[in-house]
């Protein structure tokens, strides 16, 4: 009789903890899912010949175990650093579904803040990343981005440091992009149409 009361408390135990697994499931891997869905639908956008985005797996719900990422203490994403690693493809909407995202370095501040150089990133820039409203800095410099700059650029309040310098972009730089505080706005070497006198401010090229 013993034997059998160990085994209910054993059976209440067991339950126990899988209902608490469950419950801690739902609590940390769930607001996590649909940020590793989005991250994984940028690696699928990407050709990766060096394999840097290997532990991009999507079976690993926590995407702060991925390398190249950065969480904060609520293991929110806060940074990619995808800078000079031989990456080509395009750039895919789905990167606007990180709402906590600081910084978009696809920089090293020993590489001058450039994030995105040395690969070979083309295609238009997603209208999406301007649901980014926590962007502090975002450099997509030296790749072959094509296009217009997003008008929702202007969503960006906290943006600081923006690098679009060394594209294919075309067409006239949004004249909401004037509401932005922004410190660094780099879109030299670009076949743009020549800002208006008023961006002056921003350290345009005119």
């Amino acid at each position: 009789m013993k034997g059998g009361i160990v085994d209910v408390d054993t059976m209440k135990i067991w339950k126990y903890i899988s209902v608490l697994r469950c419950w801690i499931h739902h609590a940390l891997d769930e607001p996590n899912a649909d940020v590793c869905d989005a991250l994984y639908a940028f690696k699928q956008s990407l050709s990766d010949p060096n394999n840097v985005l290997e532990s991009w797996d999507p079976s690993l719900v926590d995407p702060c175990t991925w390398f190249h990422i950065t969480c904060d203490s609520d293991n929110h994403v806060t940074r990619l650093d995808l800078y000079n690693y031989n990456l080509a493809g395009t750039l895919s909407p789905e990167l606007g579904q990180l709402p906590y995202l600081q910084y978009l370095y696809v920089s090293d501040p020993s590489l001058d803040f450039r994030e995105l150089n040395e690969n070979r990133i083309s295609g238009k820039i997603p209208q999406e990343l301007g649901n980014l409203k926590n962007l502090v800095s975002m450099d997509l410099s030296n790749n072959q981005l094509e296009g217009h700059i997003p008008a929702t650029f202007g969503n960006l309040m906290s943006l600081k440091f923006l690098w679009l310098n060394d594209n294919k972009l075309i067409g006239r730089v949004p004249r909401n992009v004037t509401h932005l505080n922004l410190q660094v706005f780099d879109i030299s070497n670009n076949p743009l149409a020549k800002p208006p006198p008023h961006m002056a401010t921003l350290g345009i090229p005119q």
